[in-house]
């Protein structure tokens, strides 16, 4: 039998269908708690939209597809902590497009409240995040080949370190980080939460990246 086919790519707005369901289970509940506004739009409909726009955080441009054979897997995203500016204003824009001036200052108001939990990285940092795998394609390692080919790219452009935030319910998750070297640097407290959602405690994990060495 054939060996599974396994790639990465850069996501597409073509990919929307497939990848922002996984994005937001990633963190579901955070995400429910933000971006959910009964009667304007859930969190599955701003994440689309952000996605699908391509700026920002959120947007396909930030995103990397994990394809077996041929078929989108999985995703995941990492950035630095010089795109924070431009991804907070990008946010706002998105926010005030998808929920109107009355509605997008609370948004933004639990948005921030949110990254006082799950904070956006340190400078000489490499963050990683919005990881999910399709659950018919779960317990197949690719979880952790998508973690390790996002690592690279930290690693080409000389950061020092790579973070990542889990939420202190999901143990499998972070029994994944630990396997990859991820140790527990802090974690925060949450106490956020609203009728959609609540935001459980979180860890910061950090690994120290370090060059590969050189062979021959």
């Amino acid at each position: 039998m054939a060996a599974a086919s396994v790639c990465f790519r850069r996501a597409t707005p073509a990919d929307a269908a497939a990848v922002v369901p996984l994005i937001h289970c990633s963190g579901p509940a955070a995400f429910d708690y933000v971006f959910a506004v009964p009667g304007r739009a859930s969190a599955l409909d701003y994440l689309r939209r952000a996605f699908v726009q391509g700026g920002g955080e959120f947007g396909h441009r930030n995103h990397t597809v994990v394809e077996l054979d041929g078929v989108v897997a999985g995703v995941g995203a990492a950035w630095g902590s010089e795109a924070n500016l431009a991804f907070a204003v990008a946010a706002v824009r998105q926010i005030v497009a998808c929920y109107g001036l009355a509605r997008a200052p609370g948004v933004i108001a639990r948005g921030l409240r949110v990254e006082a939990v799950v904070q956006p990285p340190r400078p000489g940092a490499w963050y990683v995040a919005h990881l999910g795998v399709h659950p018919e394609a779960r317990s197949r390692g690719l979880g952790e080949s998508l973690v390790l080919h996002l690592l690279e790219e930290g690693r080409r452009r000389g950061c020092r370190t790579a973070e990542l935030d889990v939420a202190t319910t999901n143990a499998r998750a972070e029994a994944l980080y630990e396997r990859l070297g991820f140790r527990v640097r802090r974690e925060r407290t949450s106490t956020l939460a609203n009728a959609q959602g609540t935001v459980p405690d979180h860890r910061r994990m950090v690994l120290e990246l370090r060059p590969r060495a050189v062979q021959g």
